[in-house]
This record gives structure tokens, sequence and C-alpha cells, in this order.
């Protein structure tokens, strides 16, 4: 299995240590998670409501990469809390945290649930057939990893990256 992630192009794209700022399936110093997307859009669509950017015309100023990690077939435990939480804002974050204590405390190593930042099928690819043309139409899931992953290898996709701008308006922007 492949996933994606939005990296800060100064630093790797796994955390190493507790220092990770506290998120949605982990409280502060509970970490490393690990947190992916099954497609590039999820995974961009993380990055850009944790920054809360909603405005195309900051998009230029965006440089990221992007990798692509091979992380075979893990064991994905699913939260079990009501789809509204997996899917809210900073409110349902303690909610999150608590179940992923759970799982993790009963020894799970990952997690798979819908994301939380992009709309139902928000994610789309594209295919080509006399022509450019979008995929079919995907809804989005997190995969989140528990602890430091040495054992996995990550492919540079691009150095220095930002979303397409039509990505911003299937983005679900925290509620201000």
């Amino acid at each position: 299995m492949l996933a994606f992630r939005s990296a800060d192009s100064r630093y790797p794209f796994f955390w190493e240590d507790a220092t990770q700022p506290a998120a949605r399936w982990h409280g502060a110093g509970e970490g490393p998670v690990q947190y992916l997307a099954d497609t590039s859009h999820g995974a961009w669509a993380e990055f850009l409501r944790h920054e809360e950017i909603t405005d195309p015309a900051d998009l230029a100023g965006i440089s990221r990469s992007i990798w692509v990690i091979e992380i075979g077939e893990p064991d994905l435990d699913v939260p079990d809390v009501p789809t509204l939480t997996l899917r809210g804002g900073r409110a349902s974050y303690a909610a999150c945290q608590a179940e992923a204590r759970r799982l993790h405390g009963q020894g799970s190593t990952a997690i798979s649930a819908p994301t939380a930042a992009l709309a139902p099928r928000g994610a789309r690819g594209q295919r080509v057939d006399n022509g450019l043309h979008d995929g079919p139409a995907l809804d989005g899931v997190t995969i989140a990893l528990f602890g430091r992953r040495p054992d996995l290898t990550g492919w540079l996709v691009g150095a220095d990256g930002r979303p397409a701008v039509e990505l911003l308006d299937r983005v679900r922007h925290f509620v201000r």
C-alpha cells in the first residue's frame, strides 16, 4: 500500500520523537504518530485545513514536499467513534485522542478513518483518454501509524510543491 504525506521541506517526512504537536489521534507528548493520506488530495487538504488557507492567493506562498510512503499492508484498526466526531473540528480531538489511546493500549499500531479535511468525494485523480479528464471522485482516508517508523521507505515526489487552486473548494475548513 502506498500513502501520501505533505511535509515541510526542511524536515524528514516522519516525526521521530514526542515533541510533535498534538493532533487528532494523539495528545501532547504522546507522539510520534505518522499521519498519512490515501491520496495526494487528502495530504494537501490536511495541510490547507490546519494552516487555515482558504484564499487562492495564499497558495502562491506554499512550498512543501510531497512524499509517497510504502507502508506495506498494515493491520489498520477502525476507531469506534461517531462519523461526526471523526470528521469534526478541533473540539472533536479529545474524543479521537481517547479512542487512539484505547486502541494503542490494546496493541494497535495503525488506524484508518475518514479524513476530516477533505469533503466527501473530494479526492479526484486524472485519467488520459483523448486528453486529460477527471477520474472517479473518492472519499479520503487518513492513516495514522503509531510510533517511529524507520522500517518504512518514502519517495520524494515533489520538493517545492503547492496544491492546485481547485482543491480549496473541496477542503473541509475549520469553522470559525
